[in-house]
C-alpha cells in the first residue's frame, strides 16, 4: 500500500506565482492597466492567454520566457523534500494538480532535474503556436460552483483515484500540500485517515480555520507548513509507522 502525495504548484512547490512571475518579461516588467484589468473573478486562464497575446505582440521568444521562468526560487526545503520523495518512490505516488500551464511546469520541474518525481501533473494544457505566441486551455469543464471555471482540482483527484482504483491500486493515505483557496474544495473530499498541509499563512489555512470556528471543519487531519522540511519530517514518521 503505498501513500499518495498531491501537490499543489505556485506558492507551493515554487515560492512565486508562475503566472504573475511571467510579467518580467513585459516591456518595463509590466501591464498595461487595462489588460491588468480585463481580468474577472473565476476565469483566470483567459486572462492569462490575453497576457500571453500580449507578450507575443512585444516580440517576447519562448527563449526568453523560459529563461526568466527557471529564475523562480523553490520553496525553502522543496528540493530536498522532492529529492526524498525521489529516492522513496516505491512508497509514494506523486502528483501536481495546479492552476498554471504545462509548459511552465514542465520547464521549471526539468530544469531542475526534479520532473522525475511526479507520476502525473494535471493542469491547463499550453502550447506555442507556429507564431511563436504561447497559448493556454482550460483544463477541463465541471459544474462545481466553489471553483474557477477551468479547473475543480475535486474533480481531478477524484477522478484520478477513480482510475488508480480500476487498476487495482488504494492508497493507505492521502497527503495533501497546497497554499490558496481552490485547495480547499479538494481538502473537503479528503476522509479523516487522509491529512492536509496548508502552508501557514497562505488562503487554504485560513480557510480551514474559518471552517473550524464555523463548527464545520474539514474531515481530514490537517497539519499546517511554513518549510517543506516539516513535511519531511511528517513523511519520514509515516513511513516508520
Amino acid at each position: 500500500m503505498k501513500f499518495l502525495l498531491v501537490f499543489d504548484f505556485d506558492h507551493t512547490i515554487i515560492d512565486e506565482n508562475s503566472d504573475t512571475w511571467i510579467v518580467k518579461c513585459a516591456p518595463e516588467k509590466k501591464l498595461p492597466n487595462g489588460l491588468r484589468n480585463s481580468y474577472r473573478p473565476g476565469h483566470w486562464t483567459e486572462y492569462m492567454g490575453r497576457v500571453f497575446v500580449y507578450l507575443g505582440d512585444n516580440g517576447v521568444k519562448e527563449e526568453e520566457m523560459k529563461r526568466t521562468m527557471t529564475t523562480i526560487p523553490f520553496t525553502a526545503g522543496m528540493v530536498d523534500l522532492l529529492g526524498f520523495i525521489g529516492e522513496n518512490k516505491q512508497l509514494f505516488d506523486c502528483i501536481i494538480v495546479s492552476d498554471s500551464n504545462t509548459v511552465f511546469i514542465d520547464w521549471i520541474l526539468k530544469a531542475a532535474d526534479l520532473h522525475n518525481v511526479f507520476d502525473e501533473v494535471f493542469t491547463n494544457p499550453a502550447a506555442f503556436s507556429s507564431t511563436g505566441y504561447l497559448t493556454v486551455q482550460n483544463f477541463h469543464a465541471h459544474r462545481c460552483a466553489k471553483c474557477p471555471k477551468n479547473l475543480c482540482k475535486r474533480k481531478v483527484l477524484k477522478e484520478f483515484l477513480d482510475k488508480q482504483s480500476e487498476r487495482g491500486v488504494s492508497y493507505t493515505q492521502i497527503v495533501y500540500i497546497g497554499d490558496g483557496g481552490n485547495d480547499l474544495c479538494p481538502v473537503m473530499f479528503l476522509k479523516k485517515d487522509d491529512i492536509a498541509m496548508p502552508r501557514q499563512g497562505y488562503t487554504l489555512e485560513k480557510k480551514i480555520s474559518r471552517l473550524a470556528q464555523d463548527l464545520s471543519p474539514v474531515e481530514c487531519s490537517v497539519l499546517v507548513w511554513s518549510s517543506a522540511t516539516e513535511i519531511m519530517s511528517y513523511l519520514k514518521v509515516l513511513i516508520k509507522e
